[in-house]
Formats: C-alpha cells, structure tokens, sequence
C-alpha cells in the first residue's frame, strides 16, 4: 500500500480541481486567407461546419469575358484526399438579385464542363474555332451559375472517390453547397435551381430529395446547416425508370420523326423480349430495395436483349440519329483548350482533365444504379412544390423524348390526371414553333424538335426561355 502524506493529498486535490476549472479549448472558427502558388493567387476558405475546405482562384479572365461579370474556379476538399472541381460564373444581369443555379451532367461521372463549353455556358466554341467565344443564350444570361464535376475523378476533381451510387452522391452536393454559401453568404437567401441531364434523371430528383430532406432536418434543430432555398428542377433527356424507358427505346427505334432504326418484324421481336425476358428482371430491381446483383442482371438483360439489338440494326449516334455514329456534333473542341497548361493555371485547376472517365462510371455499374427507378423520388420532389421541368430533344435516342413524356405521365401528385390527360401544344419562342410542351400546376414537359441529347447545343434560346421561366417559378409557356 502506498501512503501519501497531507501535503501531497492536497497538492493531488489542488491539481484535480485546476483541471476540472481549467478552461475549454477555443471553439474554432472559419478561416479565410490567401496563398500564392506558381505565381497564381488562391482565395482558400475553411468551413469548420462540413470539415471542408475550398481554395479557389478570381477572375480568370477564361470563357467568361463580359466586363463586370466574376468568375470563381477552384476546388473544395469534401473528405480525406476528395477534391471536387468546381466553376462559379457570377449572372450577366442584376447578380445581386439573380437567383442561383447547378448545372450537373450525367454519366454517371461526365464532366460538367460538357455543359459549360458545348450547352449552356458562357462561352462555346463556334465555327471550328480553337478559343471560346461568348453564349449570347448562356444560362448565366438569367442566373448566377455553378458547374460542379462529381462524383471525385469526374473532368477536374480528383482524389479518393467513395461514391458507387446516386444515392451516395447526394450528401457530397450538399456539402458542397452548404461550404459554397458559407464563403459566399450573398447567395444564402436566393432561389435556388438544380439543371441537370441524361442520368441527371438520377441525380437531379435524388440531389433535389437529399437537400429538402436536409432543410427539414436544420429546421428541426437535428442538423447544422443553412436551409438552401430549392425553388426549381430540370431535367434535360433523363434517365429515371427503365421499365418505362426501354420499352420506349423500341418505340423510339421504330417510329420516330428522322428515321426507322428497326424492322417491323425487330420491332415485334424486341417488344417479345422487353415482355419476356427485360421487364420481370427490372421488377425485381424495384427502386432502391432491389439488390445490387439483381439491378445488374436487368441491366445486363434489357441492354443486350434490346439496345444492343437496335445498336447494330443501323449506323447512328445515339444521341442524335439524324447522324451517323462518327456524328462531328457537339464538337470537342473543348477539351483540348482545358489540357492547355496555361489555361489549367489560369483557372486553377491541377489534375488532368478526364470527360467521362470509366472508373467511376464502373462503381455505379456494380452496384446496379443504372435501372433502379427514381420516379418516386421525382413525385415527392414534384409533391413538395418544387417547380419541376423534363424536357427532350426528340433526335435524341438513348433517352428519348418518347420515354421522358412517359416518366413525366407516371409521376404522381395533385395534378397527375390532368397532366397525363392533357395533349401536347405547341411551345413556342418569339413566336417560333421549337417544340411542343404541357404543364399542370408545377410540373412541365417539352418536346424539342430537331434536337440531339444535348438539348442547349441545338436549341440555345429555347434552352434559355425554359430555364429562365423554370428558375421564375412558372409553368413554360409560348412567347
């Protein structure tokens, strides 16, 4: 046994009550700051809230060269070595009261930038030209606008990437977010729209979910966050449910307005195998309950036992049959001006950029993301009031307008009888007929004629007027 004397009891006592007093650490606080790198100058921001850290660069002078009009480049840091890519342009008129928007492409893991240089950024590359010049019908026209490369290994980000689905995407948008207005407070109270296209159909109805899942949870006290004010959806030649989308692709193939991928004796044989063999397998794969190697399989069936079929019926671009498989349009002039080495500092960016890289697209492939089905997260998102629009350009083949007229008259809300009932008119812009469209209370769809997969590249000012009307609140309607 030990035995302490007086003194050192009171000294053990006296220590034992100074650390009980002493204080807590200080709370930590966000930092901002500014390092200088290769003689390119980056704004960094560490948001305490989400662990993140965003380091960026101003006015690049790249794309956008309206004077006055700011631009941000750069990356956030979402987890451990998770570096995503991001472009902010601020809007071209009235900024400060400009709403805010995202723009994602699909893939799953296609660069945003696809949307930025080819559809609907500040600047296009026109006439075979080897520099951009501006987009008089850039989103930005409207909005303030936000281009963001995910998941991780998606165009510029680079790093670990933990993402293997849709829904594991979604809490790495809303940091993002969360981290974004946290550095740019201005934006914290706009209205709020989230664009997006082909597996956007994915992406956009389980982001816009996530986020109003989120807004509840901060209301409630349960998270900590900044409520972002989601006013808008759009969802441009989507891919949300497979058992709908498959039997249009054979629809499509046979009777659509430029030509006739298919046979009527392949037509009846694909509608036989959609029916025997695609269909029960999609079934079983019923939304996100499914099991990853049952997704898979369905996938696996429907694509050989009927896309592939049709793929090798006839010479076309999937994405515009119009043209043949070496189909020139949209061009990819793009990506060799971003391997430019002085166009990568300038903007900040220090990966090698990868359009559609395969190994993320891989992740989502084996855990049988692509024909799970989102129509019901699409209605909550619709049932919540959320403005939302699907639109298609009807040259397009591998997510058809034939197909997304169908999802829109599958989603269910207030208004469904009367949307599925109601006929398409026609939509026009500045007294031009460039589609057909129909909307009920705040749900729209449009039909863009004479449009390939990427509705903006062929058809900028309709592409301009929905969005505009869309992130106003209102139901598309003909000017």
């Amino acid at each position: 046994m030990v035995i302490l004397s007086s003194v050192t009891k009171w000294l053990l006592a006296a220590s034992a009550s100074l650390a009980l007093a002493a204080p807590s650490p200080p709370p930590k606080f966000d930092m901002r700051y500014v390092e200088v790198r290769d003689d390119i100058t980056y704004n960094v921001f560490e948001h305490v809230a989400t662990g993140t850290k965003m380091s960026f660069v101003n006015n690049s002078g790249i794309c956008e060269t309206t004077p006055g009009v700011n631009q941000y480049s750069g990356y956030l840091s979402v987890g451990t070595n998770m570096n995503m890519w991001f472009w902010f342009f601020e809007a071209r008129n009235n900024p400060t009261t400009a709403p805010l928007a995202t723009w994602f492409n699909g893939g799953p893991g296609c660069s945003s930038m696809i949307g930025l240089f080819q559809e609907n950024g500040p600047c296009q590359f026109y006439n075979g030209a080897s520099t951009p010049s501006l987009n008089p019908y850039s989103f930005n026209e409207y909005a303030n606008m936000i281009y963001v490369d995910q998941p991780i290994g998606t165009g510029f980000s680079y790093g670990t990437d933990t993402v293997t689905s849709t829904v594991t995407a979604a809490p790495f948008v809303w940091k993002f977010l969360q981290a974004f207005l946290a550095q740019f407070p201005q934006y914290e109270s706009r209205d709020f729209g989230i664009f997006t296209e082909s597996y956007g159909g994915h992406y956009g109805p389980e982001f816009a979910d996530y986020i109003e899942t989120q807004n509840t949870a901060i209301a409630k006290g349960t998270v900590q966050g900044e409520k972002i004010n989601l006013v808008a959806l759009g969802i441009n030649n989507g891919l949300m449910d497979e058992t709908i989308q498959y039997k249009a692709d054979i629809d499509f193939a046979y009777n659509n307005s430029y030509r006739s991928l298919i046979t009527a004796s392949q037509y009846k044989s694909l509608n036989s195998a959609y029916t025997s063999k695609c269909l029960p397998l999609l079934q079983k794969c019923t939304g996100l309950t499914g099991t990853d190697s049952a997704c898979e399989q369905a996938f696996d069936t429907c694509d050989s036992d009927i896309d592939e079929v049709i793929y090798s019926s006839a010479d076309f671009d999937p994405y515009d049959v119009r043209s043949g498989s070496n189909d020139p349009n949209p061009p990819e002039t793009y990506t060799t001006y971003l391997a430019r080495a002085d166009v990568k500092k300038a903007i900040g960016a220090s990966s090698t950029y990868q359009e559609c890289p395969n190994s993320v697209n891989q992740k989502f492939f084996t855990t049988g993301d692509y024909p799970r089905s989102f129509v019901s997260t699409l209605s909550k998102v619709v049932q919540s009031g959320v403005r939302v629009l699907l639109w298609a350009g009807d040259a397009d083949f591998i997510c058809n307008w034939i197909g997304n007229l169908n999802v829109a008259n599958a989603v269910t809300y207030d208004g469904s009888t009367s949307f599925k009932a109601k006929a398409l008119a026609p939509y026009t812009v500045d007294g031009g007929e460039l589609g057909q469209f129909k909307s009920v209370d705040n749900l729209s769809f449009i039909r863009v004629y004479k449009a390939g997969h990427e509705v903006p590249y062929y058809s900028p000012k309709l592409a301009l007027q929905a969005f505009t009307q869309t992130m106003q609140g209102k139901a598309v309607s003909s000017t």
